[in-house]
């Protein structure tokens, strides 16, 4: 019980500091060095909710805050605030790609992905798209850069949208079939694996 009382007085915290400093857009989380705290009893599922102490989190508002002050350092994410650092588990990746509005054709395209957070990302050389396969399963995972070291999974029916615009490219000597954004084609799936 004493780690649960804990655990809600961290959170706590952490909170209360993130509001201060969200006021004035995303903090600077990657210039921020606090000392670690110890592990959070915080996780984010595949879907992209937030559960603390084994319980969901149910206001947006404050899966939003928190997720102001997500970070990635090597393969481990933290909750960073100026003066403490704590450990959370990320099942996948921490943000989902729900929706994407597409502008233009060809290579002038611009994808733009909405996320779970309602952040704006849009894939470019900057904040590419990649695509990671099941070797035993074949099923396709396809991922978009949020921010530093932070992707979003993008949802299945989103990809299945993406797929509809998606067109065959020269890519490293082979055919691919995949997506152009902001002048950059990101390879899905190779061509002579479509006509199987």
């Amino acid at each position: 019980m004493p780690d649960q009382i804990n655990d809600i007085g961290k959170a706590d915290n952490i909170a209360a500091t993130v509001r201060k400093v969200a006021k004035k857009g995303l903090p600077p989380v990657h210039l921020w060095n606090p000392p670690f705290c110890g592990d959070l009893d915080m996780r984010i599922a595949r879907d992209g909710t937030w559960f603390y102490l084994g319980t969901p989190i149910g206001r947006k508002s404050l899966v939003k805050l928190f997720s102001t002050i997500l970070r990635k350092d090597d393969d481990d994410y933290f909750l960073v605030t100026p003066v403490e650092k704590v450990g959370i588990k990320v099942d996948d990746a921490p943000f989902v790609a729900l929706d994407f509005d597409a502008q233009g054709t060809g290579k002038s395209q611009e994808v733009t992905f909405t996320t779970n957070v309602d952040e704006h990302t849009t894939a470019g050389k900057d904040k590419p798209i990649r695509v990671m396969r099941d070797p035993g399963t074949g099923e396709v995972s396809p991922y978009v850069l949020v921010r530093t070291n932070l992707e979003a999974l993008i949802d299945r029916k989103s990809f299945f949208r993406l797929v509809e615009i998606c067109v065959n490219e020269e890519y490293n000597g082979e055919s691919w079939f995949g997506l152009w954004s902001k002048g950059i084609f990101f390879p899905f799936i190779p061509s002579r694996e479509m006509d199987v």
